[in-house]
């Protein structure tokens, strides 16, 4: 089925609708995977984030457009997550280097708005686990039991409204 909604003209923009006619023809699977590169920004970083969240921001918006046009968009909760996290500070290139954690996104009309968790202690950023997401959408949204997936037990974050 066509789009219900004008999508940008960007990459992620093409996957998402295509997410989207996946959604509306109820094909089965549960979790569609998608992804933005451009990420790694060790250098100028201030230059390459401002596009590259325009992009995501712009892509996010139509495909909730589209679903919402469809009746579907209860049915979605979208993740966004990195493949590696960043450090706190600057580098000598005007960017930031592979670290410990990042900010994770989640947008949908079942969200609960709001920051969750709580803010990591920037005086000991070396280890330790930040994230409770994954248990949280695994348990409750999706009703799969998370322990067993994940190895461990994580306190569940209130995500879902």
């Amino acid at each position: 089925e066509a789009a219900q909604a004008a999508y940008p003209g960007y990459a992620l923009a093409r996957n998402l609708k295509q997410i989207a006619q996946l959604i509306g023809a109820d094909f089965g699977p549960r979790i569609y995977y998608t992804s933005l590169d451009g990420f790694d920004t060790h250098a100028r970083q201030v230059l390459a984030h401002g596009p590259l969240l325009r992009e995501l921001a712009d892509s996010v918006a139509a495909f909730f457009a589209d679903l919402k046009n469809r009746k579907l968009a209860d049915r979605v909760v979208l993740l966004t997550f990195s493949e590696f996290g960043r450090r706190v500070a600057e580098n000598g290139s005007h960017g930031t280097d592979h670290g410990a954690a990042a900010p994770m996104f989640l947008a949908g009309p079942s969200v609960r708005a709001g920051v969750h968790g709580t803010a990591p202690d920037l005086a000991h950023l070396l280890e330790g686990d930040v994230s409770g997401v994954y248990a949280s959408l695994l348990d409750s949204w999706l009703e799969v039991p998370s322990k067993p997936i994940l190895g461990a037990e994580f306190e569940s974050i209130r995500l879902l409204g």
